[in-house]
């Protein structure tokens, strides 16, 4: 049955991929922090709150998370620290879906990563 199991990965994956078109992409500010106020981001052991002020606060595995963030554009931009380790300064491409937010690196470009919003 081995032989199989690449074969079937793919079809589910291909199964999948028209959710991935719900998703749509925050362009303001104003929709941002509606859409994050008073939540938090969560995903397996990251607690995350992006506060209207412009600070980032949270927990990533066992390590605090801190950073500042503005909206430029159509982007979010930030600056994190986790674990006292300076992950740098990148802007964002955030996309909602209901309660789940997909938050893409390098304007879109990038790395993405899911959350939902709790």
């Amino acid at each position: 049955m081995r032989p199989f199991a690449p074969a079937l990965s793919a079809v589910l994956v291909t199964m999948a991929a028209p959710a991935f078109a719900d998703f749509q992409k925050v362009t303001t500010r104003s929709d941002f922090i509606a859409l994050v106020g008073g939540k938090t981001l969560t995903r397996p052991l990251v607690k995350i709150q992006v506060l209207p002020d412009g600070q980032i606060a949270g927990r990533g595995a066992a390590w605090a998370v801190t950073g500042q963030w503005q909206w430029k554009g159509e982007y979010l931009c930030r600056s994190l620290e986790w674990g006292g380790d300076d992950l740098g300064y990148n802007c964002q491409e955030v996309k909602v879906d209901g309660a789940n937010v997909r938050i893409t690196s390098d304007r879109g470009t990038g790395e993405s990563a899911d959350f939902s919003l709790r």
